[in-house]
């Protein structure tokens, strides 16, 4: 059961356009409850929820570690959001601000931001640093998508 304390975020449906209140942990992948269609999974982590929110998530999690003074954070972070919206119920964002997190971020060994992390059950199976446009980042997490697959069937 969710913490109390984890806060959920309202997002409209892509394909019907009906706001959904989205849980930051849950079991599963959200749909949306009038076409039942997948939705975008965005949160905001903290240290206190990263593991509940990150961790123990089924869907791969594509971790956004970032700082509200970095300028390639300001412009990766909707590219990640259109990449979650697009791959809505194979990912979830989370995304972590390092310097209210720095425990984190030293976890993670983050030596510059952005930097991205795919987490599969929790454990990272790809990293990356620097911004990107939407399309670069989605056919980044594809192919670990994909690589997870083919490891998974052999």
């Amino acid at each position: 059961m969710p913490s109390p304390t984890i806060k959920a975020r309202t997002i409209k449906c892509p394909t019907c356009g009906r706001a959904n209140k989205i849980p930051a942990a849950a079991e599963g992948a959200p749909r949306c409850g009038n076409c039942k269609s997948p939705l975008p999974w965005i949160v905001d982590a903290d240290e206190n929820e990263f593991a509940e929110v990150a961790e123990k998530a089924t869907p791969l999690v594509v971790v956004l570690l970032w700082a509200t003074w970095c300028g390639p954070c300001r412009m990766v972070s909707p590219a990640l959001e259109q990449v979650a919206t697009e791959l809505a119920g194979k990912v979830k964002l989370v995304k972590v601000d390092i310097d209210r997190n720095p425990h984190l971020a030293q976890r993670f060994e983050v030596q510059a931001v952005p930097t991205l992390l795919i987490l599969d059950k929790g454990e990272p199976v790809a990293r990356r640093a620097g911004a990107a446009p939407a399309g670069t980042l989605r056919s980044w997490v594809e192919q670990v998508t994909a690589g997870r697959r083919d490891s998974k069937r052999g």
